[in-house]
């Protein structure tokens, strides 16, 4: 029988891109980050036990401006059943995140991933790209881009966690 040496660094990277990227069905890797305009350090951790909208946005992202009206209302609506939203922005400049906001207010969580280092761990190709993660930390969906008409179904996918009792 022959054997063929596969190099240790080979099987590293192999390794650690399976170990970054988040999928459906994986628990949704753990971070804290600092928020946006206040600069408090939340752990994504702190909301075990809620349904999370995840969403990675930019201020030059121009569905993100669309999303983020229909998000507000959607948290508003279901925000006392356990629903959170958290928005992380990428931009490295902080001031035109601030006047995204300025121009877009939400009464969601929102915070600042500047580096990009969160973006890279979700494996984010896309803005926005988001997660749901379930009471139990699990990615349960994943969605890249938005228009209006995905908020129907999104809204669907949340209720259906939010009612949801066991990990599906």
């Amino acid at each position: 029988m022959k054997y063929i040496k596969i190099p240790t660094l080979v099987l590293a990277v192999t390794y650690a891109f399976n170990v970054n990227a988040t999928e459906i069905g994986e628990p949704a890797p753990q971070f804290t980050l600092p928020t946006l305009q206040q600069d408090q350090p939340v752990a994504l951790k702190a909301l075990s036990g809620k349904v999370i909208y995840l969403d990675f946005w930019a201020s030059w992202c121009a569905p993100c401006r669309t999303s983020f009206p229909l998000l507000n209302a959607l948290h508003k609506k279901l925000n006392a059943r356990g629903f959170e939203v958290v928005a992380v922005n990428l931009d490295e400049d902080k001031t035109k995140a601030e006047q995204f906001l300025k121009e877009i207010p939400v009464n969601f969580t929102v915070l600042r991933d500047s580096k990009g280092e969160w973006a890279d761990r979700y494996v984010v190709e896309s803005m926005p790209t988001s997660f749901i993660i379930d009471k139990h930390g699990v990615v349960q969906h994943i969605h890249h881009g938005f228009s209006s008409d995905d908020v129907t179904g999104l809204e669907q996918k949340i209720t259906g966690l939010l009612a949801a009792t066991q990990p599906l």
